[in-house]
């Protein structure tokens, strides 16, 4: 097996173990903040952070072209819009690898509405295309989610349901 193909095996079973944690700690969450307040709105699953998250990346809402992600940030249990959350992007750029220029930090509007441009990621490895996420707001909990792309698509809507914070 050669070396390349032998961490591509590894991150894929490194984000398999972390999306299960993840999910797990999800669902105890929600079972939490149900057992106080039903939700009106289904949270965003949680997925894995990854090995290539790297904090403090640029405001800006490009990074490259032909792909737009949009949506709109919620509370779980209003389903309101929540104006101003902080949503921090990174994605392989058209070279297979992270970088510095495919990482960005957005800011949803007073609506709750983002919208992020970029390329469309490779996969790598066993992963299909992706994009991560890193969504924070005052009074939630942080959500760390992938959206995976499908083939042949420009865009894509992705609204992202926050819970609360105990």
């Amino acid at each position: 097996m050669r070396k390349t193909n032998r961490l591509a095996w590894l991150l894929g079973i490194f984000g398999t173990l972390t999306f299960i944690i993840g999910m797990c700690l999800m669902v105890y969450s929600a079972t939490i903040i149900i057992s106080d307040a039903p939700l009106k709105c289904t949270p965003t699953p949680a997925d894995s952070l990854g090995p290539f998250y790297v904090p403090d990346a640029p405001v800006r809402a490009k990074v490259g072209e032909g792909y737009v992600l949009s949506g709109t940030v919620r509370s779980a249990v209003d389903c309101a819009a929540v104006n101003g959350a902080k949503i921090e992007f990174w994605l392989a750029g058209p070279s297979d690898s992270y970088d510095e220029d495919h990482r960005a930090t957005l800011f949803a509007d007073g609506s709750g509405n983002y919208r992020f441009e970029s390329n469309f990621p490779p996969g790598y490895g066993n992963r299909s295309p992706h994009i991560h996420l890193r969504v924070s707001a005052v009074g939630f909990n942080t959500l760390v989610t992938q959206h995976y792309l499908e083939a042949g698509t420009s865009g894509a809507s992705f609204d992202l349901v926050l819970l609360p914070a105990r």
